[in-house]
């Protein structure tokens, strides 16, 4: 009996499932056991031709050579990862081989990696799947144990490599387009696209806003803060000579209590996390970016398997995991954790069809604990913040419905009406896990909350004063990325299409939970877009770039359009082929558009330096680590340090400082306005930390801004 080749999409993967399996002795790119072989992938090993495999021509970016449309979309080696590409076609042909378990990511991107190695490979044995959802041992060994038939998953297969395609057809050939157009690094696709439409949009909301004035009255009594409210129920006033008139009327005079309504109420535990609804979270807690959530999060998952795999858009379990549920409380039933699960199982585990329910589960389900113990100390900062949302979230949805009593209360004094709210909480419920009560409200809200004296209806409060209080409306808010990533998830509001905007909000929405952290990324490093704190805003490029591209690639109708194909094709119900051909003739019908457009480029961020390679001035651009220059030729594409921001702290006020310089004329700079050499710094470090480290330190801060698997840079220039 021969062997079965296991093909992971990671190294590091692969070595778990090598172990669980005994594959103990050593090969170049693989690991053998009796009977089986676990090898790798490094992401793609394969991937769609570039333009220049069909015609020597499209090495050079000439807009007269587009659209680009090959009759047959090619599969090519990727020469950084050609090395491993031959070990695994050697392995897939070995005679002793009887067959593949794709054992890749459990997702359309995983399907496709394999999938494409297996094409290119020509590999004509039998398939099998295998489809965890968490890489502890146990799951590993449930998952070889009942692993799928590969045929199942031929239309994820063809889903996701249409979806390639169509972002080959269109991303390239209009970000060619725009390019050579306008002589500018610029690009477009159907994600990135509309999500930056979102945030220049908003930044011109926010220019065009004028600010109104309006008041509101407080009525101060006994033991309590009355609201005033009109007959609508609306607290605002625009006249403030009606504001002040009221005032003046109900001050000193005696309310009658017309209406005391006392209610019990709930607020139903949240559901679970699915990993946009996480990165929100980890965003306005913690402010990290999608990305070093979503960094953290593989690392809870592939090193430590304390979490089950990220990258879902559920936020459901299903009926199989129920009776895992105790055993996953257990093993997190340390440190702050520890009174809460105890609590939840002695009244023993409750679940509801809120949380369980398969219908709503896709691929993956919630992100929630797996059945391994865990050691908090040896999680770094950013793994044990994530780690914890993760926790309490699992011991929210567990828990019992946060329980108040809410009193309303109406007065009539001088004609005139207020109201107050009061409430009373019996019981927290999930809420303990957080260990708070729902926060106040503004003042001028009708859903304050406020601690309400002994009141009976008809009773009478005398008005000792009332204030009136002005205000100015505000204008929309900026987006963060906790912000953006719900927009992206939810952009329904952004399309006229009635029935497109249901699928849309229904759907995935635009991108996916496993790649919207690298699209906001893509946005930062192509200065369409910048960070001032945690807002983002678009730079002038984004702006421009907004105004020159075509109309149908603003809107995320585009993807929703192609969402809801690409899941018909992935359920046997559409054919991949007739909606590439429909590519083909959208991609030129951009490409036309482009051409024909009358706008113009400018470079507003043009600095009079010059080029060190080719002599032409360069653009002053913000990077991921500080200022920096970029040659404005695109086909030069020099880059300059200006400045970066370090990890070292001033001495004086502790934030982060700048170097800026080079060689020995390297110096830090604190906004503060203390400056320190190079040498002085090393100096004064050193005295506390290893010389090593200090070097060390130096040469990270020295690193590239952005270091990207083969296949990112691949996704780079398709313009996704």
């Amino acid at each position: 009996m021969g062997k079965q080749l296991v093909l992971a999409e990671k190294p590091s993967v692969a070595r778990e499932l090598a172990r669980v399996l005994g594959c103990s002795k050593g090969g170049k790119g693989f690991l053998e056991g009796s009977n089986h072989i676990v090898t790798w992938a490094l992401g793609h090993l394969v991937t769609l031709a570039d333009p220049d495999a069909y015609d020597p021509k499209y090495q050079k970016w000439v807009l007269e050579d587009l659209p680009m449309i090959p009759e047959k979309m090619e599969l090519v080696v990727m020469k950084e990862t050609a090395g491993q590409y031959g070990t695994v076609r050697q392995l897939l042909h070995r005679p002793d081989v009887d067959g593949l378990i794709i054992a890749t990511d459990a997702g359309r991107e995983g399907e496709l990696v394999a999938r494409w190695i297996i094409a290119k490979a020509v590999f004509r044995k039998p398939i099998k799947r295998l489809w965890i959802s968490s890489q502890t041992d146990k799951a590993i060994r449930e998952g070889f144990a009942n692993l799928k038939p590969g045929e199942a998953y031929v239309n994820l297969y063809k889903s996701a490599q249409s979806r390639a395609e169509a972002d080959w057809l269109v991303g390239l050939n209009v970000t060619r387009a725009l390019t050579c157009k306008y002589n500018a690094q610029l690009s477009a696709g159907r994600v990135q696209t509309p999500t930056l439409a979102m945030v220049v949009v908003r930044e011109e909301e926010i220019r065009r806003f004028i600010p109104q004035d309006y008041w509101t009255l407080q009525a101060i009594t006994e033991g309590m803060i009355l609201l005033w409210r009109d007959k609508n129920g609306q607290a605002r006033l625009s006249d403030k000579a009606r504001a002040e008139a009221i005032a003046k009327a109900v001050t000193g005079q005696t309310g009658r209590i017309t209406q005391l309504e006392k209610s019990s109420r709930e607020e139903l535990p949240p559901l679970g996390y699915d990993l946009t609804s996480l990165q929100m979270d980890a965003n306005k807690k913690y402010g990290l970016s999608a990305k070093q959530t979503s960094n953290a999060m593989q690392q809870l998952y592939e090193h430590y398997k304390l979490v089950t795999y990220p990258r879902t858009d559920s936020k459901h379990i299903t009926r199989d995991i129920v009776p895992t549920l105790p055993e996953r409380l257990k093993c997190i039933a340390v440190g702050p954790y520890k009174d809460a699960v105890a609590q939840l199982l002695r009244a023993g585990v409750k679940t509801t069809r809120r949380f369980v329910d398969d219908s709503k589960v896709t691929d993956h389900h919630a992100i929630i604990p797996t059945e391994q113990f865990v050691d908090l100390n040896g999680l770094k900062p950013e793994e044990r913040h994530i780690y914890d949302l993760v926790v309490k979230r699992f011991l929210a949805v567990l828990s019992p419905a946060y329980e108040y009593e809410q009193t309303t209360v109406r007065v009539e004094a001088g004609g005139e009406i207020f109201q107050a709210k009061g409430r009373i909480v019996k019981s927290l419920g999930w809420r303990a896990i957080y260990q708070e009560a729902p926060a106040d409200m503004d003042a001028d809200d009708d859903d304050s909350e406020q601690n309400l004296p002994d009141l009976k209806k008809g009773g009478l409060l005398p008005i000792r004063s009332v204030k009136v209080i002005n205000g100015k409306t505000r204008p929309p808010v900026r987006y963060n990325e906790a912000t953006l990533l719900a927009a992206m998830e939810h952009p329904g509001k952004f399309i006229d299409d009635d029935r497109l905007r249901e699928a849309m909000d229904a759907g995935s929405g635009l991108g996916t939970p496993a790649t919207r952290a690298d699209i906001l990324e893509k946005l930062f490093d192509s200065f369409y877009m910048e960070r001032r704190g945690k807002e983002i805003s678009p730079t002038a490029k984004g702006k421009q770039l907004i105004e020159l591209v075509p109309n149908d690639l603003k809107s995320p109708e585009l993807t929703a359009r192609w969402e809801q194909m690409l899941l018909r094709i992935s359920k046997g119900q559409a054919d991949p082929q007739k909606f590439t051909a429909d590519m083909r003739l959208y991609a030129t019908k951009l490409v036309s558009n482009v051409i024909a457009d009358t706008g113009t480029y400018k470079h507003e961020n043009l600095t009079r330096e010059k080029c060190p390679t080719c002599g032409k001035f360069m653009l002053e651009v913000n990077g991921k680590r500080g200022k920096m220059l970029v040659c404005v030729d695109r086909q030069c594409g020099a880059r300059v340090n200006l400045s970066q921001t370090s990890n070292a702290r001033c001495p004086e006020c502790h934030k982060k400082m700048e170097i800026r310089g080079d060689g020995d004329n390297k110096a830090f700079f604190c906004g503060c306005g203390y400056r320190e050499k190079l040498s002085a710094f090393k100096e004064r470090v050193g005295d506390r930390v290893d010389k090593r480290e200090v070097t060390q330190f130096l040469q990270n801060q020295e690193a590239p801004d952005n270091i990207n698997s083969a296949m990112a840079e691949a996704l780079k220039q398709w313009g996704k």
